[in-house]
């Protein structure tokens, strides 16, 4: 029952967010395209005599410009701000909201709690090394170890934590815009050489 319950909330974790973003977006989609879209029509119908299809979609990107556009000053920033705290005092959505945002933060390099560096950790065979990124360390049993998140390809929205000695965690020369490069491509943007320098 318990790895029942883990395997649930692991995908209760991707199909959640997923879910919330496209009945949001298909919410403010019909309300642009059924009330604003519909009366531009009527409005040109009766003006020109035609109709444009999918005007409420165009109009839907036009607002999401502009919206792009307002969070470029502070005023539109502080509004942002705003919005998530209100988020984040509601108890389940704080519970997707929250880790989600660190998590797209860390890969935007907006976090300072987020990922720090790039590193290689010989995963599942020796001599087989897998592209990870240091997130924090700890200790276990008095020894300091490395906690690393290994993004799947090509979601990096996914993957998995590991805790490993923190002298088998190796630095990279690769930035994490790289590194995110690499695991959206599936490998195929990979460098031409990966240096490995001293843990």
């Amino acid at each position: 029952m318990s790895s029942i319950r883990n395997v649930f909330v692991q995908g209760l974790f991707v199909v959640v967010p997923i879910a919330l973003a496209f009945w949001v977006l298909r919410f403010v989609y019909n309300i642009i395209e059924g009330i604003a879209g519909n009366r531009i029509n009527e409005w040109i119908d009766s003006s020109w005599g035609f109709r444009i299809p999918g005007i409420g979609t165009l109009l839907m990107i036009l607002i999401v410009f502009i919206v792009g556009l307002l969070l470029q000053g502070r005023p539109g920033r502080w509004f942002v701000k705003g919005f998530q705290a209100l988020l984040m005092r509601i108890p389940i959505v704080k519970a997707i909201y929250g880790p989600a945002q660190q998590l797209f933060d860390s890969f935007t390099g907006k976090s300072d709690s987020g990922f720090k560096r790039v590193v290689l950790i010989e995963y599942p065979k020796a001599g087989t090394w897998m592209v990870g990124f240091l997130t924090a360390t700890t200790v276990i049993d008095g020894q300091e170890m490395g906690v690393v998140y290994v993004a799947t390809a090509p979601t990096p929205n996914s993957g998995w934590v590991a805790v490993v000695p923190i002298d088998e965690v190796y630095d990279i020369d690769m930035s994490v815009g790289d590194a995110m490069n690499l695991i959206f491509s599936g490998g195929i943007k990979a460098p031409s050489e990966v240096v490995k320098t001293t843990n």
